[in-house]
């Protein structure tokens, strides 16, 4: 319930815009001089103020209502404060708006007019502190982040914040790191953060998918192969392990590897000599391993489909990446990027944006803003012109949305504490926020 401050010295006046805006939801603190307002001020959170510019019999100048205005925009800068007043000096009014004043409104008021400007006034109000509190964080994060490279990644949630802290903390070391997450989410990314961020980024980072390297290759693409090793090899070829000497190998989708191709990529990782395929010279390479894969290894190797000793040899630190819809904050800001400011979203965009349950990841995410800006021929992008799959859409909100009664609810039995609301309701506060948001339920 947002609180209004009305000080007045006509009891007429307060009792009549208590009764307007008590009616319309509003909590309704009076003051009929200014001393009493100041002290109402000290002791409530006030949302924005109505301030009669003269609090004398007989006093029409408004040198009253000017002088406390601008103690109030010293005091309580972040208040918004509509003037009121039967008596008008357009000169007084021109100054004090251009020092700050939300409107003017004129007595006898409209009803209807004051009502609709309080409320913009208290819009603009709650989209200010969203911003600055957005700002803030904006702040924090490159103070965090100040100095280090994130190879352009985009992120807003603090799944992900939390994510590369721990991978910036891992970068100088030469530990073996496997990225986990599912396909599309983004784990190439991480990887190049770990990579840029090391004593080795000058160095090479060769990237391999072992899923896509035929068995009979394998050898020969990691380790090399001299001229007539095989059947079509023409001259010497040198290995991915040779290419990243002294720098990073990224081996992708490691869990696709056969157990043979395993077994040989394993004598590498644990002496880091190798022989090219035709030759018998031993060479020996300094290379970091940073591993990724979206299958579950634990598993494959109950199965007899995984070996245990590579496990342990790639798997030193893990980092998870989570899926992109568990990481909901990131969903419109990627998609900005995506669209580079070629065109934007609407309201009605984002948010069906971050009910869909992205199946593709990031890669889903943008191959569909890349699909938008052909297809869309308005400036801005509309839901529909997303073309969203209707059943993931649905399977999403009947997961995990709540209705606008349940929220109200909660929040009431928390007496409108947020954090203490999304722990009843079994989510995170960040989520419970985006569900007032889109309900409009605002905070007390």
């Amino acid at each position: 319930m947002k609180k209004l401050l009305v000080i007045d010295d006509n009891e007429a006046v307060c009792t009549a815009l208590m009764t307007l805006f008590q009616l319309q939801g509003y909590q309704v603190f009076v003051a009929q001089q200014p001393h009493l307002a100041k002290s109402i001020l000290q002791q409530q959170s006030i949302d924005l103020i109505l301030q009669d510019m003269n609090f004398a019999q007989g006093e029409m100048s408004g040198a009253q209502g000017r002088e406390l205005f601008y103690q109030l925009r010293s005091e309580h800068p972040a208040i918004p404060v509509v003037l009121l007043t039967a008596w008008t000096h357009l000169d007084m009014v021109v100054e004090l708006v251009k020092a700050g004043a939300t409107d003017y409104i004129a007595k006898p008021w409209d009803d209807q007019r004051l009502l609709t400007t309080v409320a913009n006034a208290l819009k603009i109000k709650q989209l200010t502190e969203q911003n600055l509190k957005a700002e803030r964080k904006q702040q924090e994060r490159l103070g965090l982040f100040a100095g280090k490279d994130l190879c352009g990644l985009v992120f807003a949630s603090t799944a992900m914040e939390q994510l590369l802290q721990m991978a910036l903390q891992l970068a100088p070391s030469n530990a073996a790191v496997l990225i986990t997450g599912e396909n599309g989410a983004g784990k190439e990314g991480i990887a190049q953060v770990l990579h840029a961020n090391s004593c080795r980024k000058q160095q090479p980072l060769i990237k391999v998918n072992m899923g896509a390297l035929p068995a009979d290759l394998m050898e020969a693409e990691l380790f090399g192969a001299e001229a007539g090793a095989y059947s079509g090899a023409t001259k010497t070829r040198i290995g991915r392990f040779e290419a990243a000497d002294g720098g990073t190998l990224f081996l992708d989708e490691i869990g696709n590897l056969s157990l043979s191709g395993q077994m040989k990529l394993l004598r590498v990782l644990q002496t880091g000599e190798f022989e090219r395929l035709g030759s018998s010279q031993t060479r020996k390479v300094d290379v970091r391993i940073i591993s990724a894969t979206n299958a579950d290894l634990t598993k494959a190797i109950s199965l007899g489909q995984f070996r245990q000793d590579l496990y342990y040899r790639i798997n030193v630190v893990q980092l998870h990446l989570p899926s992109l819809k568990d990481r909901v904050d990131d969903i419109v800001p990627l998609a900005r990027h995506f669209l580079a400011g070629q065109k934007s979203l609407t309201k009605k965009a984002e948010q069906a944006l971050q009910s869909y349950s992205w199946p593709g990841n990031v890669r889903e995410l943008q191959n569909l803003c890349q699909r938008a800006l052909l297809l869309t021929l308005a400036d801005e992008i509309d839901a529909d012109d997303l073309a969203l799959p209707q059943e993931q859409l649905t399977a999403k909100k009947a997961l995990d949305d709540l209705d606008k009664q349940q929220i109200e609810q909660a929040l009431q039995q928390a007496q409108g504490v947020v954090a203490r609301a999304a722990k009843q309701l079994g989510i995170s506060r960040q989520a419970l926020y985006r569900r007032m948001e889109f309900y409009g339920i605002e905070p007390a």
